[in-house]
């Protein structure tokens, strides 16, 4: 089949797209498209067009494997598609069947009419690549669907249903045989009984136009972009849609894709799309390897995080049964459950149907023998060894065999868990990020005895539960926590030596980070972290030191954001600087010595993140991670790590590899060896390398 079919039947050609498996518009589509365009403009016989795809999708859009390269440069563009649809005088209907993204998207909106499969989904998502639809879509949408809407779409990338998209009349008709109910309104629109307004000739929804609307707009794009150029570039396009005339904007929304495509956030957004992809494979699992279908799950404990887990199970239809040690913990935590649905009700993330089905398959039980037949236990309890070893000893004795033994520890020992079972082969980590139901990271972790089995099991559930899942090693922290650490030190050691609260949490969340270090410390609970270091100085070699800081503020009675006193004082959400925390961060650098001074931000930026490289570097060495690429991966959905900055280790080789080492040579001298710099980033800086020479 050409990358372009043409069928010719009853006066009608039906184009299809056939560039399987998603119908991406190379370079050879793109050419066979525009010459089955101008073959039926010219043929008399023609009198109407259907486009459509091939394999269960109408097109993605552009080839994601071309992007950056000439390919995509060579003529002709989206555009000039579009350009040679509207000149014609005959009428030109798309059905959609599977997806249609972007360009994909950007060509069917160019169409005369448009008919959808229920199966369709639709979306722009091209800002997720730090670009914006080149082909028109921003003005197309705004006229379709209105500004607000559309920057919505367009910021959150998110997909719309084919019923969603008849509601908007974006789709005219959903119909399950596209090809026939686009073959109807062909004929329709021939017969004079259907005439389409095409979407550029359409009035934005609002109008007129209110010129304070562009100033909203760019003020909403800039709260959710955290420094990311597109969603800025969006809300210009969409405000010019609003005001200028269609001719101009469409100028102006190709001006604006035009000067993304190509910049550093568009590389780094670009890299870190096929690194989400890259994580899902795992390397060297024997060919043979088949994972298990989950069709029934189990969650231990019905605490904030239980619950959370519970709820992902559910949302993606699988029945979860929860398990606790009374019915008195388990009502409190249906209960927590129940408000968390009111709350997606009520914020329109979720219908009231979908959140009644999914609490439906939520059931709760103080017996375990009521678990037997569960195909995944998921045990998410306190961080104490002896808690969750009694709890796998007790899952050992009434699992079925075969059935995956996940903990979702975030730092605890998988070996030592698995080593109270009789069957360590199907033991593995499954950690969720808090809160689980929102949270896209499933860091799974593979034992020393967890089976091939076991890892493409929990690897193929984090697809299906809609997380982003990658693979760690066993060690203290995994890929996340075990960075995080650095993170967190290095911003209290600054504190000591004179840095800010405020200038610290400010530089991160300049940098793209949701908060910065020490609110994160507030919110988890200065008690907690307190518990992780205390338990980490046992284990650290002589030579290193961690800040006393936290324990001070514990020992003060501040626990945080739970009572309103950490390294803030809270008011409501707001974040107030205390003077009592600033006394007694200045009494620990004099007991210690230490002579305060001013900082940059660029030190601190520097000081806080260039450690989590070189850690993540030592991850490399030691096999807790697989690539580079995957700790990236981790970083942003776990932690929030700006995705137009790609990730820690990309941002590193972008700022240079020979500066992270000089960092962490500096930083050995002050905090101890473990600061120091990896074998491997010496090698690298060395050799004059990058990550994919590691």
């Amino acid at each position: 089949m050409a990358a372009a079919d043409w069928v010719f039947k009853d006066g009608i050609a039906v184009v299809t797209i056939s560039n399987p498996p998603v119908g991406a518009l190379s370079l050879a589509v793109r050419r066979e498209l525009g010459e089955a365009l101008a073959r039926a403009g010219q043929d008399d016989a023609v009198r109407a067009v259907i486009l459509t795809g091939s394999h269960g999708a109408f097109s993605a859009g552009g080839d994601i494997k071309a992007f950056n390269s000439t390919d995509i440069e060579v003529r002709p563009y989206v555009k000039d598609l579009q350009a040679q649809i509207a000149s014609l005088a005959k009428p030109v209907i798309a059905a959609i069947d599977g997806i249609a993204l972007g360009g994909g998207l950007e060509l069917a909106l160019a169409c005369h009419g448009r008919v959808a499969t229920p199966r369709a989904r639709l979306s722009l998502p091209e800002l997720k690549l730090g670009m914006l639809p080149g082909a028109a879509g921003v003005v197309q949408m705004t006229h379709l669907i209105g500004p607000e809407r559309t920057l919505d779409l367009l910021v959150s990338g998110r997909v719309m249903s084919a019923e969603e998209a008849l509601a908007d009349g974006i789709v005219d008709m959903v119909e399950e045989d596209a090809l026939a109910a686009a073959e109807a309104l062909a004929r329709a629109v021939l017969d004079g009984g259907r005439v389409f307004v095409p979407v550029l000739d359409r009035p934005v929804p609002g109008a007129p136009f209110d010129p304070a609307l562009a100033d909203m707009l760019r003020q909403q794009a800039a709260r959710k972009a955290r420094g990311a150029e597109a969603p800025v570039a969006a809300a210009e396009v969409i405000a010019a849609a609003c005001a200028m005339d269609v001719t101009a904007a469409v100028a102006f929304n190709e001006q604006r894709a035009g000067q993304l495509y190509g910049s550093p956030q568009q590389r780094a957004q670009t890299y870190y799309f096929k690194a989400e992809r890259a994580a899902r494979r795992v390397p060297g699992l024997p060919e043979a390897t088949r994972p298990a279908g989950i069709a029934k799950a189990a969650v231990i404990g019905s605490g904030t995080m239980g619950g959370g887990i519970a709820m992902v199970f559910a949302n993606a239809g699988i029945p979860v049964t929860l398990v606790d040690i009374s019915q008195d913990a388990l009502d409190r935590g249906m209960g927590i459950i129940a408000r968390n649905y009111d709350t997606s009700v009520k914020r329109g993330s979720m219908t009231q149907e979908k959140a009644d089905m999914a609490r439906a398959r939520i059931s709760g039980t103080t017996d375990y023998e009521a678990i037997a037949d569960v195909d995944i236990a998921v045990e998410a309890v306190f961080e104490k060894m002896d808690l969750k070893q009694s709890i796998f000893r007790r899952l050992d004795a009434v699992l079925k065999p075969g059935a995956i033994l996940a903990t979702n520890t975030s730092s605890l020992d998988i070996d030592a868990i698995a080593a109270v079972t009789g069957r360590p082969q199907d033991v593995i980590g499954v950690h969720f990020f808090s809160p689980a139901n929102i949270m896209k990271l499933q860091e799974n972790v593979r034992g020393t005895a967890s089976s091939p089995r076991s890892v493409a099991t929990v690897m193929a559930l984090g697809k299906a539960l809609g997380k982003v899942p990658v693979l760690a090693g066993n060690c203290d922290g995994f890929i996340g926590n075990r960075m995080l650490q650095y993170y967190q030190g290095e911003a209290e050691f600054m504190l000591e030596q004179g840095a800010g609260i405020e200038q610290i949490d400010r530089v991160a969340e300049r940098f793209g980070m949701p908060m910065g270090p020490l609110a994160i410390c507030d919110l988890a609970g200065v008690d907690v972290g307190v518990l992780i270091y205390q338990d980490r100085a046992k284990r650290l070699a002589p030579g290193n030191r961690q800040s006393p800081i936290a324990e001070r503020l514990l020992a003060m009675g501040r626990l945080g954001q739970k009572n309103g006193k950490g390294f803030y004082r809270y008011e409501g959400r707001e974040r107030i600087v205390d003077q009592e925390v600033v006394d007694a961060i200045a009494a620990v650098s004099a007991e210690l010595g230490i002579t305060r001074r001013d900082f940059t931000d660029e030190e601190i930026e520097a000081r806080l993140f260039m450690p989590l490289v070189n850690e993540g570097a030592k991850e490399l060495e030691d096999g807790t991670a697989l690539r580079a690429s995957d700790i990236d991966v981790v970083w942003v959905n776990g932690y929030g790590f700006p995705t137009h900055k790609g990730g820690p280790m990309y941002w590193g080789e972008q700022v240079g590899l020979e500066k992270v080492r000089d960092m962490a040579l500096s930083l050995a001298e002050r905090n101890g060896p473990r600061w120091g710099p990896s074998a491997l980033l010496e090698r690298l800086v060395r050799e004059g390398k990058g990550w994919a020479d590691a």
